[in-house]
């Protein structure tokens, strides 16, 4: 079975509906995802479980709070991980939980 992942990056001004694109290989889809914030992340976390993804990887600019976040709003529906930069070089060198 096709496994269906994404991975959910924070960037200013990025919105999930638009700036967004897909890797497909004979194993698995890849679907990448831009939000400006926890807030869109949550929703296109939602979004993208509705469209059957079951694993979702979070940038470096994900802190504690924003994985928790995102987590709640996937419930059981996905499994969520993250990459970690405790203080992220494109987020000039903060934690998304100082940002946002």
């Amino acid at each position: 079975m096709k496994l269906k992942a994404a991975f959910i990056f924070v960037a200013p001004e990025a919105d999930y509906r638009k700036n967004r694109s897909v890797v497909e290989t004979p194993q698995v889809d890849l679907t990448v995802v831009g939000v400006k914030d926890y807030a869109m992340a949550s929703m296109a976390a939602q979004e993208l479980v509705s469209e059957g993804v079951g694993a979702i990887e979070l940038c470096g600019g994900f802190g504690i709070i924003g994985t928790a976040e995102v987590k709640k709003a996937v419930g059981d529906k996905a499994v969520v991980g993250v990459v970690r930069f405790d203080n992220h070089p494109g987020l000039n060198f903060k934690s998304g939980d100082e940002i946002f």
